[in-house]
């Protein structure tokens, strides 16, 4: 700390670098300010780098020579309204004459709400800055008409972009025929619909305008993700489902940054237009552009600028708190899918979108907070016309919640002997070494599988939802297979730092499975960069580590065969079976391969069987007999409400089934006669067999 001479205290470093901006501001080079105030150039090379501070009659003088109001260089303030140095920077086209009719990147997703809300949220936690708390985002719908509108739009400065916009809805083209659709709405409706996409405990746009950092990766970059570690994000795609987002490809940013640039840290703000390449008055320009400051030292460059709250709230990027992270105003918003079209429907498909694929790192624990906290809320000019919704997990995922929440809590069981257990399980990875490390060792981590019952009224059982890291729903598949008479069930596969391990199997594992997400970050598989990092029989070790989590699912729901101590009685336990029982039957006669079924909400079983047929040339007729499995007596038989034939066989009758000739297996499936079932199906087991008819059709 320096002092001038009238004794107020001065920060040399911090008064450089407004100093700096000041003259980059006014277009000003430091020669030019020491002419202005008859010092020496080194004296004004002195002050920018902060290893001196000018005089207090200096002050007075480099605050009137800069236009400034007295006493700006020592409350730092910027000129009187910055907004005012602000324009539109657009990017000319190339030399050689390549064109972009659009951004490659925004087509690598099937774009909709919900990958939009999954891309914006997955971003935020990877950026979540304070690690003892949640992010919070929120996602905020507003549309505007009338004066706000207009105000709006003479903050944007709309008139210089309709020209770029007409001109590049060229309906030829994708991307055009989208801003064409915008700009006609527009017109006709009368208002502009908002999307504010906010975070907060999250870095911000920090690091330099140009050089490596967050700012240049959002702003300025493609594919850059500047991320590394547990982050979900790793190709650098999922910011330009912002872009896609707006039906003219405009994004405004406000952020405030968890560490200073230029000495700041509050209202950074800047604008991006991505449109295809198009011509004007025969000027042709690439189509991206930035709202910003010139910048004097790179021709037709954009820098961002600090502004002030007036401008901020003009540019409806008022932030909520001083917390750090970054607001992104989609301007024009739309559903990319088309499925949403008006307010309260978008406000649907984001929640959606975020229960979905966020449903775990919502979760608490008893002495852990959730990693995000998520809401959606819907305005019309500046009304409330859809409540703020918090996104609730236990909401949306009452099983997997519940599940997620016993693990943080360490109350998981090895059995499930009620509705509410929830067990855990070990499901090994092998991680091989990298390429050009094959000497080195594979390392092995150990995976969480926890597994719950779910309701009858949950539309999707018997899934299995795989994630790591930032515990975002990545691998989701139904387990399939499932032995009869299992429990209804949702499982959840914890990899990585997911599993509450910290160590370098962890972070093998991070690393492993994060190369083997494609872009949409929707499954584990041998991608590219799996293929290309690690050594060979990484892909082998993806298959083996998927196989081993579904078998320990089935074999974790597989019903417990019960044997007393002096050991049941044979046909007792034949009827306790729940799985189809192997027949006894000489090879020339048909036997059921498999059977698998499932209760539905009526409490009706749903059956398929593989009928395993030994070759000859006539056709089988055969009749399905449908058996409860009781513990006593003989098993009652429960005629069929439906049968349908799957594949190498006919339904004759009411419920035969004739097999084709010479065909060696035959799939069906049917559905019982609840109206018949001598207990309520969840009483007991069923079994499936088979009577030859003697008839031949």
């Amino acid at each position: 700390m320096q002092q001038e001479e009238s004794g107020t205290p001065i920060n040399a470093d911090d008064f450089g670098i407004w100093l700096s901006r000041q003259l980059r501001r006014r277009g000003l080079s430091q020669s030019d300010l020491a002419v202005a105030l008859d010092v020496t150039r080194a004296a004004v090379s002195a002050w920018i780098t902060g290893r001196a501070t000018p005089r207090f009659e200096k002050i007075q003088e480099i605050e009137r020579v800069l236009h400034l109001a007295t006493g700006s260089s020592a409350t730092r303030d910027e000129a009187p309204d910055s907004a005012g140095s602000i324009s539109w920077h657009h990017r000319p086209a190339h030399a050689d004459g390549g064109r972009e009719l659009g951004n490659a990147a925004a087509f690598a997703f099937d774009s909709d709400l919900a990958v939009l809300a999954r891309e914006a949220a997955q971003n935020s936690l990877d950026e979540r800055h304070d690690l003892s708390r949640p992010v919070r985002v929120r996602f905020i719908l507003h549309e505007i008409t009338g004066e706000r509108l207009r105000r709006l739009q003479e903050a944007l400065l709309w008139d210089e972009l309709v020209p770029h916009l007409r001109a590049a809805a060229d309906t030829g083209q994708k991307v055009g025929r989208v801003i064409a659709n915008g700009l006609r709405d527009l017109k006709e409706r009368g208002s502009l619909l908002l999307l504010r996409i906010e975070d907060y405990n999250a870095s911000g746009l920090t690091g330099p305008e140009y050089d490596d950092g967050r700012f240049a990766a959002v702003v300025r970059r493609q594919l850059d993700s500047h991320k590394g570690g547990a982050a979900g994000g790793s190709y650098g795609l999922g910011k330009v489902t912002l872009w896609a987002a707006s039906q003219f490809g405009l994004v405004l940013m406000n952020s405030m940054l968890s560490e200073p640039y230029e000495g700041r840290h509050d209202r950074r703000l800047i604008g991006r237009l991505d449109l295809p390449w198009h011509e004007i008055n025969r000027m042709q320009y690439a189509g991206p552009a930035w709202l910003g400051e010139g910048d004097p030292t790179r021709d037709g460059a954009a820098r961002s600028w600090w502004a002030d709250e007036r401008s901020v709230e003009e540019f409806y990027l008022t932030r909520g708190s001083g917390d750090p992270g970054t607001s992104f105003l989609i301007v024009g918003a739309h559903d990319p899918s088309g499925e949403a079209t008006d307010l309260e429907q978008m406000h649907q498909a984001l929640v959606r979108g975020l229960a979905s694929g966020f449903w775990a790192s919502m979760v608490s624990g008893r002495e852990m907070p959730p990693m995000m906290e998520a809401s959606v809320e819907g305005l019309r000019d500046g009304q409330v016309v859809v409540a703020e919704e918090r996104v609730d997990p236990h909401r949306y995922e009452p099983a997997r919640t519940r599940a997620m929440r016993a693990f943080l809590n360490g109350e998981t069981t090895s059995q499930i002997t009620g509705p509410e257990d929830v067990i855990s399980l070990d499901v090994p990875l092998t991680v091989p070494p990298l390429k050009g490390a094959e000497k080195s060792s594979s390392l092995t981590h150990r995976s969480v599988l926890l597994i719950t019952p779910t309701g009858d009224d949950d539309p999707k059982p018997n899934r299995l939802v795989g994630m790591r890291g930032t515990r975002m729903a990545v691998l989701e598949r139904g387990v399939s297979d499932v032995p009869l008479g299992a429990i209804r069930f949702q499982a959840v596969l914890l990899a990585g730092r997911a599993a509450g391990a910290t160590g370098p199997d962890a972070d093998a594992a991070e690393r492993f499975l994060r190369a083997a997400e494609p872009p949409e970050h929707n499954d584990w598989k041998a991608t590219d960069d799996l293929t290309s990092t690690y050594a060979r029989g990484a892909r082998q070790r993806l298959t083996e580590f998927k196989q081993a989590m579904l078998k320990q699912v089935r074999d974790a729901v597989r019903p417990v065969e019960q044997v007393s101590e002096e050991g049941a009685p044979k046909v007792l336990r034949d009827l306790l079976r729940l799985d189809p029982p192997v027949l006894a039957r000489s090879p020339g006669y048909p036997t059921v391969k498999s059977a698998t079924g499932m209760i539905d909400s009526d409490g009706a079983w749903h059956v398929r069987v593989e009928v395993r047929l030994p070759e000859r040339a006539d056709p089988w007729l055969l009749k399905p007999l449908l058996r409860f499995a009781t513990r006593s007596g003989p098993l009652p038989s429960v005629p069929w409400a439906q049968i349908n034939a799957v594949s190498h066989c006919e339904v004759v009758g009411q419920d035969d089934i004739r097999c084709a000739p010479g065909t060696r297996t035959a799939v069906f499936t049917g559905v019982s006669d609840k109206s018949h079932h001598p207990v309520s199906a969840r009483m007991a087991g069923i079994e499936v067999d088979l009577v030859r008819r003697r008839e031949i059709l």
